[in-house]
């Protein structure tokens, strides 16, 4: 139902689009928004299938813009097209991505709880501090890079690709509305396949109960890495596909705002549910545009909305009342009271 509901709203998007039937402004938030549903896809694979809250999920999105970015210029002429250099990129986007958790995870992750939240939420802060004032240049004789303060000494013709605070500007504009879908729909099979096999119910036993699973003989640490660094590479591919769709992008972009953001879709979307988090990403990217006729108010109605749809969300009568209306619900007690 996912997969399918996914595909319906791209098809009613992409036809709204070509018909012109949609604003600049929303044709413009469509990347943005696979994005973003990919981000939620991949936070809810440690918050709500392994149980683990991690507040520093952007940074793990700002590393694989900054690299993903950075190889798609590389390879401008090496591959002139642009599909296959968006591809590329968050190949590398997501490669350093994954060993960013990978290196975060040897210390952090034989921590739990809030000490985890915080460790992460540092990690996030640390990253930001270090893409702003990291430079990286490129000439005929190869890659440069230097800390604090513009020390490559780039020969004549070399370019300067990262520069510190300033980010990455004159980025080719490459990604499109049909590549955040596929990477939406790789994104759910990823994670789907992997809750349902013999590690995804090693998360969830991680979930219910850390002392019961590792009394069977389950690897707490070995698991939660592979759940930190398999978010943390689908998160980074997703940052490169959010890079690609802007001139300029800068470290500060990815702060502890954003993390938050990303939290809240699975919170609100619920955690280990997916399309949830699908929706809930996708509504909360376009409501503040819907709401900027508001000017001021704007964020207080944001505000108004986030806590309904909380406080609806976690009643029961109203949760009941959204089972009745799904028609697989519906099957499944009507084959359930005649199988009684």
């Amino acid at each position: 139902m996912t997969y399918a509901i996914v595909t319906v709203a791209y098809i009613i998007f992409q036809v709204m689009s070509s018909a012109g039937l949609l604003s600049s402004s929303m044709r413009g938030m469509l990347v943005p928004i696979c994005a973003y549903m990919v981000m939620a896809v991949s936070l809810n694979l440690v918050v709500g299938v392994l149980g683990e809250l991690s507040l520093g999920h952007a940074g793990f999105m700002s590393v694989g813009a900054f690299s993903g970015v950075a190889a798609a210029v590389l390879l401008q002429n090496i591959i002139p097209i642009a599909a296959l250099r968006l591809t590329a990129a968050m190949l590398v986007g997501a490669a350093f991505a994954a060993l960013a958790g990978f290196i975060i995870g040897i210390p952090v992750l034989r921590l739990k709880g809030d000490y985890l939240a915080i460790v992460t939420l540092a990690f996030g802060e640390i990253i930001k501090s270090l893409l702003n004032n990291f430079y990286l240049g490129v000439d005929s004789g190869g890659l440069h890079f230097s800390m604090l303060t513009d020390n490559t000494r780039l020969l004549a013709g070399g370019k300067l690709i990262i520069r510190g605070p300033m980010g990455i500007s004159g980025i080719q504009k490459i990604s499109t509305f049909p590549a955040g879908f596929a990477l939406t729909l790789i994104a759910l099979a990823i994670v789907f396949n992997l809750v349902n096999s013999r590690m995804g119910r090693s998360f969830m036993a991680i979930r219910d109960d850390r002392i019961a699973a590792e009394s069977v003989g389950i690897d707490i640490t070995k698991y939660k890495m592979m759940a930190f660094v398999m978010s943390a590479a689908i998160a980074g591919a997703a940052g490169c596909l959010f890079a690609m769709n802007y001139s300029t992008i800068v470290a500060n972009k990815f702060d502890f705002n954003t993390s938050i953001l990303i939290l809240v879709f699975v919170v609100l979307g619920g955690q280990g549910n997916m399309l949830g988090s699908i929706i809930a990403a996708a509504a909360l990217t376009i409501l503040p545009e819907k709401l900027r006729s508001f000017s001021d108010y704007r964020m207080l109605l944001y505000a108004v909305v986030l806590i309904v749809v909380m406080l609806g969300t976690n009643n029961a009568n109203i949760r009941r009342f959204f089972e009745k209306l799904n028609p697989f619900n519906r099957n499944k007690d009507e084959d359930e009271a005649g199988e009684d």
